[in-house]
This record gives C-alpha cells, sequence and structure tokens, in this order.
C-alpha cells in the first residue's frame, strides 16, 4: 500500500473504478464511495470502531464489495495548518492499513469539512438526532467530493 498525493493518483487510477472517502473518528469511520466515473461522492453506513482489526476488516470488506480503488482519508488539519493528536492518529491508521491492503491512500486535508457537512444537513432540515448519526458519512463525502473535482480538474488540463 502507498500513500499518494492527488496528483500521482490520477496518474495510476484505472478507469471505472470507484474511489471511497473515509473520515476517521474516534467512535465511528465516515464512509463514502464515488459512482464509477468518479464524479460524485455517495454517503455510506458509517462503520462503527472496535479495535483496529474489526475496523480494518470491515472497511477492507466494503472495498473488495464496491469494487474500491483508492481510498481518500481526511487529514485533520488545524486551521493553522499545523498537525495535532488526530493528524498523526489518521497517518498511525494510515501506516496500520498498509499492513493489511495493497489499497493506495490519499491524505486529504479536511479543515472544516464536517462544518460544511452540518450546514447542508441543517440545511435539509435533518432533526439532530439524525445529523449526529449522519455527519461523518456526510463530512467523508465531503473530503472525496472535494478529491473527485480535483481529479477532475487534473483531467481537464491534461487534455489542454
Amino acid at each position: 500500500m502507498a500513500i499518494l498525493t492527488i496528483e500521482e493518483l490520477a496518474a495510476s487510477l484505472p478507469p471505472n473504478q470507484a474511489i471511497a472517502g473515509l473520515d476517521l473518528g474516534t467512535k465511528t469511520i465516515g464512509l463514502s464511495v464515488s459512482d464509477l466515473g468518479r464524479r460524485f461522492a455517495t454517503p455510506r453506513d458509517v462503520i462503527r470502531r472496535v479495535k483496529f482489526g474489526v475496523d480494518a476488516q470491515a472497511l477492507l470488506s466494503v472495498a473488495a464489495k464496491e469494487k474500491i480503488a483508492a481510498f481518500v482519508i481526511g487529514l485533520p488539519v488545524n486551521m493553522d495548518g499545523t498537525e495535532g493528536p488526530r493528524c498523526q492518529a489518521t497517518r498511525a491508521f494510515v501506516r496500520n492499513m498498509g499492513e493489511k491492503t495493497d489499497i493506495p491512500f490519499v491524505l486529504w486535508d479536511e479543515r472544516l469539512s464536517t462544518v460544511a457537512a452540518e450546514r447542508v444537513l441543517i440545511e435539509m432540515d435533518v432533526s439532530r438526532k439524525k445529523r449526529a448519526e449522519r455527519i461523518d458519512s456526510a463530512a467523508a463525502s465531503f473530503i472525496l467530493q472535494g478529491a473527485l473535482d480535483r481529479l477532475a480538474s487534473l483531467a481537464n488540463a491534461s487534455r489542454d
């Protein structure tokens, strides 16, 4: 398993395969999956965290079922650009996943993705209880959609 930049991923991705977006929390892993054309991110059910081995198996099970070519995982960088304990935990999760899979990971700056997801859910008049259930997967969708938009931009630039 490799940790790639979004540009490296764009150069190595096979066509017609989905990408998964992940929002790693302490209690859940928010999950989103792209369509095969890699235009749209769709939220999936969250994975309730138990311990790393169980979490990894659940994630790899989804990856096999959805034919995932890469993971884009949110890197919770502080607003001032520094990395704190949550970034370290995310990097450790990715390193540990490297021992279990060859699927590449892209670390994606996720600043404000949860805030944006919450705003959308509020605008959709989703109740507070349902927002709590959906926020992690909605944040994963924002993370993934940002990466998909960047991949599309890179593809358009290479055609010019």
